[in-house]
């Protein structure tokens, strides 16, 4: 069988249903999965799939390949990411493998993969690839158990988080899998919840789950100006993303929720180091420095943001892409409908969230911007650009995840994503002078390289 290598991604698998990303090749890497959690001592691996019309066939395939190794599946059915995450840690299993396509087309699907408590990304991710390509992999006849770990998950963010006063509030999900679990969740919180498309339904018939495209939140912007919902939440379709709109459609982007959640972190843990991704505004390392806390820019992805958190001993990481990990209370995983929650339990203590929320420091941004490219070309022409690009009037260029390039008037940044074949900008400013400079700059530079790329600005 040809093993597609393109699939092996910077932080998971991921391929196109029925063709690079087969049950027979998921089968193989589960047999793969397996043989890496024997040879870290483990014996058990909670297994979840999302919504997609391809996850139970995939699930089933990953389940025979792990059990060939003499690993033992706990399968959780379909749930969300975090669930995932969460039964891993609160079953003891320390492993868990999620069978999702995340924010991707239909007709994608892939693995987010726990073993020993380790997100598995790059070197650990090839790995697997490496074990299959040199037949490295143990014979056994492991079992299945079926286990619900919904009522627990529930119960347990339900015993953690606590409302000042009960709130009204709207939640997309977009057909993901969040709509089976977070109408529930924030009704046991106390909320009076007005549900959009929280029927599972992996055709996404009304828009897609990605809270990071502006036109995928104009249902919920309508809801909250047409009903009386306080606040609304948008969830991704596996349900580790939060996205977040004030009652008067505005949004708040990630990175200016993870503000919030700093301050409120803060109080609890001083001095507390606060991750966050190179995607995200300049506006949350003063933030962060003046409530005593020690701001950290890392690169983009759960995995990799994860894997510094151990490192770096921290209480809270985010992403520009609507990730956030909390250690403190919680288990350090991305977990969207818990961000939710927590998000609930400080917005409960006013009587204006919106206020709250439009009062956070801001700046003139551009949303995240992509350009198309072929499988590989994003990678090559960063590598290319952090050898001969100069910027004039930088006043510094960060290269731990592509080119951040820091300005007096804000920044520009450009880098490979590591799940699609598309090049990653995002634009900040204090004017819209500045910002109109810094994208002209980056296009000139950009064209210079890849004179056939098609700009989005």
């Amino acid at each position: 069988m040809s093993l597609p290598k393109e699939i092996f991604k910077a932080y998971d698998i991921r391929g196109i249903v029925g063709k690079t990303l087969t049950p027979e090749i998921v089968e193989v890497i589960g047999h793969a999965i397996g043989s890496e959690a024997s040879a870290r001592r483990q014996t058990q691996i909670c297994v979840g799939y999302d919504g997609r019309l391809s996850g139970p066939t995939l699930a089933a395939a990953l389940s025979r390949g792990i059990r060939k190794s003499g690993i033992h599946v706990v399968n959780l059915g379909m749930v969300a990411t975090p669930m995932v995450y969460f039964a891993a840690c609160h079953l003891g299993t320390n492993c868990g493998v999620m069978v999702t396509g995340s924010h991707n087309p239909p007709d994608y699907n892939g693995l987010k993969i726990v073993l020993a408590t380790e997100t598995l990304s790059g070197k650990a991710i090839q790995g697997l690839y490496q074990r299959i390509e040199q037949a490295q992999l143990f014979e056994g006849s492991g079992t299945e158990s079926n286990y619900d770990i919904a009522p627990e998950y529930i119960a347990k963010i339900a015993g953690d988080i606590k409302l000042t006063r009960p709130m009204k509030i709207a939640v997309d999900c977009g057909n993901g899998v969040a709509g089976a679990f977070a109408g529930k969740l924030y009704r046991a919180l106390g909320c009076e919840v007005e549900g959009l498309f929280c029927e599972v339904d992996g055709n996404f018939p009304n828009h897609h789950p990605d809270p990071s495209v502006l036109e995928n939140l104009n249902d919920l912007i309508a809801a909250l100006k047409q009903g009386d919902a306080e606040i609304g939440l948008a969830f991704d379709g596996d349900g580790d993303r939060l996205g977040v709109i004030t009652k008067d459609g505005s949004i708040i982007y990630p990175d200016r929720q993870l503000m919030l959640f700093a301050e409120d972190v803060l109080k609890h843990t001083p001095g507390a180091t606060i991750i966050y991704d190179v995607k995200s505004t300049r506006n949350l390392a003063p933030f962060i420095t003046a409530r005593g806390g020690k701001p950290l820019m890392w690169k983009t992805g759960h995995s990799l943001i994860k894997a510094k958190m151990k490192e770096a001993d921290t209480a809270l990481a985010g992403e520009m892409s609507g990730h956030t990990f909390f250690k403190q209370r919680w288990y350090g995983f991305d977990d969207g409908l818990y961000a939710g929650a927590r998000l609930l339990e400080i917005l409960s203590r006013s009587d204006n969230p919106s206020a709250i929320l439009k009062g956070l420091p801001d700046s003139i941004s551009t949303p995240e911007q992509h350009i198309q490219m072929q499988e590989g070309e994003p990678h090559k022409l960063i590598a290319e650009l952090q050898k001969t690009a100069k910027f004039e009037g930088a006043t510094e260029v960060i290269t731990i995840d592509g080119l951040r390039v820091e300005y007096q008037d804000g920044f520009g940044l450009m880098r490979p994503s590591n799940t699609t074949p598309v090049m990653v900008l995002r634009f900040e400013a204090n004017s819209k002078a500045a910002l109109k400079r810094i994208q002209a700059q980056f296009k000139q530079i950009i064209l210079a390289a890849a004179p056939h790329a098609k700009l989005p600005f």
